[in-house]
């Protein structure tokens, strides 16, 4: 009777550990064997919504994964064209509460054959140098004091090299918890030779439109790997 009753016991605990367990989604890793520069043709099975992204399953020959985009409202059946993407294993979606197992983060998804318009060369930008957004010629924010304007440090970054600048602007991009930080886009209205648009990594979480001013520091020539290359980037920069 007793060991019924332990039997009984340890079987509840075992539930209650995989109610509370956060959910996992695990899928067939995408083939990439054909080469980075194929364009994928997928069928969306489901999507999922966060507060950044869209996560969509979907269902490329006998193959089902994950993939992720900006914000979308996708049509489930409908069929989606991409290049090349960057795959994040052990991936956790804070938003969702749910760990991917393997996610693929699209840059853009389109409606047609089209992989001239598709590379994901850079997820932050489509060459070393080049912005993923188009600069808001109505943003003008002014330095802090003791800051420099992003022109300024595009225009000397070799004397800004390793050394905590101060930057301010407009927030106008963020990408959440990629690579284990938060990659935030600022403009403050000032261009050196069609460099606009600076890079910080964070911790902190701003939103787009928000007016920040950040501290961090400067390094150049990154190259975080799966097409993550700056020229310019203020890493792990704090909100002042």
């Amino acid at each position: 009777m007793n060991m019924r009753f332990f039997a009984v016991m340890m079987m509840g605990v075992v539930l209650m550990t995989s109610c509370v367990k956060k959910k996992k989604e695990a899928v067939q890793p995408l083939d990439t064997s054909a080469g980075s520069e194929m364009v994928h043709a997928v069928a969306v099975k489901k999507a999922l919504q966060a507060n950044a992204y869209t996560y969509l399953l979907v269902s490329e020959g006998d193959q089902d994964y994950w993939i992720a985009v900006d914000k979308m409202e996708p049509e489930v059946g409908g069929t989606y064209f991409f290049a090349d993407a960057m795959e994040m294993k052990e991936f956790k979606s804070n938003d969702l509460d749910t760990i991917f197992a393997s996610v693929f983060f699209v840059q853009k998804l389109s409606t047609t054959k089209d992989a001239s318009t598709m590379s994901m060369k850079n997820p932050h930008g489509t060459a070393p140098g080049r912005q993923s957004v188009d600069q808001d010629e109505s943003i003008s924010v002014a330095p802090a004091e003791g800051g420099i304007t992003i022109a300024s440090l595009f225009e000397n970054k070799a004397d800004y090299s390793g050394k905590d600048v101060i930057v301010s602007g407009k927030v106008v991009k963020v990408n959440n918890g990629i690579m284990g930080r938060n990659w935030v886009h600022i403009q403050d209205g000032t261009n050196a030779d069609g460099s606009y648009d600076l890079t910080l990594t964070t911790d902190a979480e701003v939103a787009v439109g928000d007016v920040v001013t950040m501290q961090g520091t400067v390094a150049l020539d990154k190259d975080f790997g799966a097409g993550y290359f700056y020229d310019v980037i203020v890493e792990s920069a704090t909100v002042k």
